[in-house]
């Protein structure tokens, strides 16, 4: 009988160290989900920054582009009107030159 509890003394001892094993192994789990989860949280605050900071960027951005859309169309008006006065310019110009062409043809106003 003292053999058969020396054998079962045998297998409370390895059932006792596989026990403490598992129970490392679980205190060294809980440690790397602490430590997922410390990196998750971390990692979401850093997404809601970026987020925000994307946000700021894209309304600043929308006003940029609505702004220079503006100033195309200004532009666009401006260069028009521009374009109109120089046509009117040469018109007036030419119409100028052919007024003093005809006024030189006049009897009185030719020099002897």
């Amino acid at each position: 009988m003292t053999q058969q509890g020396a054998v079962l003394q045998g297998y409370n001892n390895e059932l006792v160290k596989c026990i403490e094993d598992l129970c490392m192994q679980k205190e060294e789990l809980n440690k790397q989900i602490q430590q997922a989860e410390e990196e998750k949280n971390k990692l979401q605050h850093e997404i809601q920054v970026l987020s925000e900071q994307l946000e700021c960027v894209c309304e600043n951005l929308a006003q940029k582009v609505a702004s220079r859309n503006e100033l195309d169309k200004i532009l666009a008006e401006t260069e028009a009107a521009y374009m109109k006065i120089l046509d009117s310019s040469r018109t007036l110009l030419n119409v100028l030159k052919k007024e003093v062409g005809s006024l030189k043809h006049m009897p009185e106003l030719k020099t002897n």
